[in-house]
């Protein structure tokens, strides 16, 4: 048995707001936490600017992949968080699930333009994912104390 509780982040597509989420807080938390992410409709690839958004805080998404939320449902999952709407619609219980939250964001997959103006849309959803999940993770380690 994990030692650690399992918190699932779920978005529809698997590609970018829920792999930012999940970098973000397995480097604030994951020490404490099992950190995973997946998608109700998983796209089959993660977005490469949203690996590079977060190589640049010094975070590596390039080997995480796209799941479907399905393979979770036979896991222990304490926490679930959605960051998008259509996830939030679609997400089953889990079992020994606790806690659900939903944080949603835009969805920067959806930036058009220069590759420059997209990468300022992935930026901003990082840095506001960033904001939050840090902040959860610092929640959580004041509970454990």
């Amino acid at each position: 048995m994990n030692p650690r509780p399992l918190v699932l982040i779920l978005c529809t597509g698997n590609s970018c707001r829920s792999h930012m989420a999940e970098g973000i807080f397995r480097a604030a938390a994951g020490d404490i936490l099992d950190v995973r992410s997946a998608g109700s409709k998983p796209a089959g690839y993660v977005h490469p600017l949203a690996i590079k958004a977060l190589a640049e805080i010094g975070i590596d998404i390039s080997a995480h992949h796209s799941k479907h939320m399905d393979e979770f449902l036979e896991m222990e999952v304490e926490t679930v968080i959605t960051v998008c709407g259509n996830a939030d619609q679609a997400c089953p219980m889990f079992p020994g699930q606790l806690n659900r939250h939903h944080w949603g964001f835009d969805d920067p997959a959806h930036a058009t333009g220069s590759e420059e103006e997209q990468m300022a849309v992935f930026r901003r959803v990082r840095d506001e994912i960033r904001r939050l999940f840090e902040a959860y993770a610092a929640g959580r380690r004041d509970a454990l104390r």
